[in-house]
């Protein structure tokens, strides 16, 4: 019997999972849970075969939960589920240990199937995922473009950022103004999540 975890914010759609998995005769959902903080709690308490997360949850992200469960559970494998994957999203979870990357929108026969993939030690990527990332363009920015727009937050302003890089605030915004015309960005945010969404940052 291979033992899962499931975390998912989104009650409807980790219910209706674990229902699916439990329906499979050599699968059994442990734990299901509704954010990354949970998840780790569920791994180390119920010591899964595989974790299955969610990309986004709230508290931390399923990438954040790949690091720590990489780190502190290297024998529990992962799968990945998301609804936008990005390359650098795939790129990042890949690196962060997933074994398999596959959309939400995925049948649960597939999912029991990839769950089954990886716990035999094999890995599985959504082929368009992989034909996306596969396709994906070279980075555009400097490195000190992409320092600049690493230390951009909600929060951040230019003056800060300059003091963190021993830099002048104009020099900051030249980088940022320069960042953002590369990528079509509106804004120094937009340019940053355009940045982290391709796995450049």
């Amino acid at each position: 019997m291979i033992r899962i975890v499931l975390a998912d914010d989104e009650q409807l759609t980790r219910q209706a999972i674990e229902s699916l998995l439990n329906l499979e005769p050599d699968l059994t959902v442990v734990a299901g849970v509704p954010d990354g903080a949970a998840a780790l709690a569920a791994v180390a308490e119920h010591r899964p075969d595989v974790l299955v997360v969610d990309h986004e949850m709230p508290v931390l992200d399923g990438l954040a939960v790949l690091d720590r469960i990489a780190a502190a559970h290297p024998a529990v494998r992962s799968v990945m589920l998301t609804r936008h994957a990005r390359p650098g999203v795939l790129r990042q979870a890949l690196s962060s240990g997933a074994k398999g990357f596959l959309a939400k929108t995925a049948p649960a026969s597939l999912l029991a199937d990839v769950i089954r993939r990886v716990h035999s030690g094999l890995r599985y990527v959504d082929p368009e995922f992989a034909a996306d990332a596969i396709a994906e363009v070279d980075c555009p920015l400097t490195e000190r473009e992409l320092d600049v727009l690493r230390l951009v937050d909600d929060t951040t302003t230019a003056t800060e950022i300059a003091r963190a890089m021993h830099l002048s605030a104009g020099t900051v915004r030249n980088y940022t103004s320069s960042a953002m015309a590369k990528l079509g960005a509106r804004s120094r945010g937009q340019a940053a999540r355009i940045a982290r969404d391709h796995g450049w940052i």
